[in-house]
């Protein structure tokens, strides 16, 4: 199966589709994670990336294609992905429809999850990541402790973009184009709304047993 979660900036989407991925034997294509590797090599088109992510805007749909091409192309991945934040706009949508059916695929549901702006602000602004584990904490929900973290807090990093002006720019423009996408994939029938503020464990409960339903 083929797996769309949705859900503006600081919802959970990446800790919901870990979960998916490791409980389901899935893929997890997340557009952020490509771009940022790009990024992270360092080149003039990783460059002209960071600009645009440090400035809250969204990169080219072109760019976005080749990537996903990418993935559908690969019979590794046949129907075994979680689509993490993606399509971000309907030219996406029906792009990403046109190349499922080239790879003769489909999306199987699509899940939303609703989380409140301000909510989305204190998530992101005291999210931070340990650059020699990888783990994530937040200095509000889920502060790194001695307990759960061994490496220790000077490893702790904030992202260049989680500030307050870009992500209340990031949430508007997930509102203003983003949106319409959940509205399309509700006239095909296979969206499915989520609260997002409730516990990690409880979202996850709610969306396993979702698709447990479409295996049967």
């Amino acid at each position: 199966m083929n797996i769309i979660l949705f859900g503006p900036p600081g919802a959970g989407k990446g800790t919901q589709a870990d979960n998916i991925v490791k409980n389901f034997n899935l893929h997890k294509v997340s557009t952020g994670d490509l771009l940022r590797e790009e990024i992270n090599k360092k080149t003039p088109f990783g460059d002209e990336i960071k600009a645009k992510i440090d400035k809250g805007s969204l990169v080219s749909d072109e760019l976005i294609v080749n990537l996903i091409v990418q993935i559908l192309s690969n019979k590794k991945f046949y129907n075994k992905l979680v689509f993490d934040g993606y399509p971000r706009n309907l030219n996406q949508a029906t792009n990403l429809d046109i190349l499922l059916k080239k790879y003769n695929q489909k999306i199987s549901c699509v899940l939303s999850l609703k989380v409140d702006k301000n909510v989305v602000v204190k998530r992101i602004l005291g999210r931070q990541t340990c650059i020699k584990c990888g783990l994530i904490f937040n200095q509000y929900f889920k502060p790194s402790t001695k307990e759960n973290h061994f490496c220790g807090n000077q490893f702790l990093e904030k992202r260049s973009d989680d500030n307050e002006k870009i992500i209340l720019n990031r949430f508007q423009t997930y509102l203003d184009i983003t949106l319409p996408i959940i509205k399309y994939y509700k006239k095909l029938n296979i969206l499915h709304e989520i609260n997002g503020e409730a516990e990690i464990e409880q979202i996850y409960k709610e969306i396993s047993a979702i698709i447990a339903s479409l295996e049967t």
